[in-house]
């Protein structure tokens, strides 16, 4: 059926190449995910949501948090319960952009260069402290998430097929890290904070890792290919033209009340996520309370205000009270 208002923000790699599963089947499949993560991730549900959410729309995550809060242990969770490959660079200052991308190696038995990959050809990345390392490093990092694909000694690999990388960076320790740019958090679809627990989850969850950790026992429940055909069902979700309308309208408000506002990506980011997140949801539509509900996480990294005293999360809430959904 066709629909003159409606249109879809789809991912043209995926356009073709996977049968989208049927919407009953897709919900099912997310919610044993977020299910499974849960047994190890104590009361972090929405933090999951939106991780596997970014994962499922083809796009990036940055947690930002303090020490031990468990941003490395939701994402080892998450590669265990889908079954993926699953690659980690630990950034420090040394690292070199060989060492998260892979370098070419003279093997003196056959006389000829062999390529060995580096951690960023996995389904699922983990860039441990990426503000850590200088730079040039990030960028190696960063350039594998815009382009879905590395260049060594001038040939070009593809990066495997989901591909989401998931940086974290302390909150602490400023003077010791690089931020990073405004150009560069803009390829993150998200931008989460786990936080500390409250005293009911942190008992929970200290009786859980005391002895085995529940981690060791973590068994998939799904594999890549269902991930696909559910990345496929996300990005065929229907966004009609009011929920597209609001999403602009949101944007608008950003750049006129900003000293940068949410650019035309971030729109379109915006709507993936809410497609993701309607899926989730167990609809093949979106609404626009799934644009409210992504809009903090897809568009604070994005803004800058020039007003002192006021935060992004400010901003954004004043754009979230005056734009009203048609």
């Amino acid at each position: 059926m066709t629909d003159t208002n409606t249109s879809r923000v789809e991912d043209a790699s995926l356009e073709g190449t996977v049968e989208p599963l049927p919407i009953d089947a897709a919900g099912d499949v997310a919610a044993d995910v977020v299910e499974n993560v849960e047994r190890v991730m104590v009361g972090q549900r929405a933090t999951i949501e939106h991780v596997f959410g970014a994962l499922l729309a083809g796009g990036h995550v940055l947690l930002e948090d303090v020490p031990g809060v468990g941003k490395t242990m939701l994402v080892r969770s998450l590669s265990r319960s889908v079954d993926c490959s699953f690659g980690r660079v630990q950034f420090t200052p040394d690292l070199l952009p060989s060492d998260v991308t892979g370098v070419s190696v003279y093997n003196q038995q056959t006389s000829e260069f062999e390529f060995q990959p580096g951690p960023v050809f996995a389904n699922l990345v983990l860039g441990d402290e990426i503000n850590r390392a200088p730079p040039k490093t990030q960028s190696a990092l960063l350039e594998a998430m815009e382009e879905e694909q590395v260049t060594v000694d001038g040939e070009t690999r593809s990066l495997p097929n989901p591909f989401t990388v998931v940086a974290t960076q302390n909150a602490v320790e400023p003077n010791r890290t690089y931020e990073l740019p405004m150009a560069e958090l803009d390829r993150f679809m998200k931008k989460l904070s786990v936080g500390y627990p409250d005293a009911e989850q942190e008992s929970e969850m200290i009786d859980r890792v005391l002895g085995t950790h529940p981690i060791d026992d973590l068994s998939p429940v799904t594999d890549v290919e269902t991930l696909q055909r559910l990345s496929r069902t996300v990005a065929e979700a229907t966004v009609r033209e009011p929920v597209r309308s609001y999403a602009t309208e949101l944007a608008r408000f950003t750049r006129e009340n900003a000293e940068l506002g949410v650019s035309p990506r971030g729109t379109v980011t915006l709507l993936q996520a809410a497609q993701a997140r309607a899926v989730l949801d167990g609809r093949e539509f979106v609404v626009p309370d799934d644009v409210k509900t992504e809009a903090r996480p897809v568009l604070t990294h994005r803004l800058r205000t020039g007003v002192e005293g006021e935060s992004p999360e400010d901003l954004l809430d004043r754009a979230l009270q005056s734009v009203t959904p048609e």
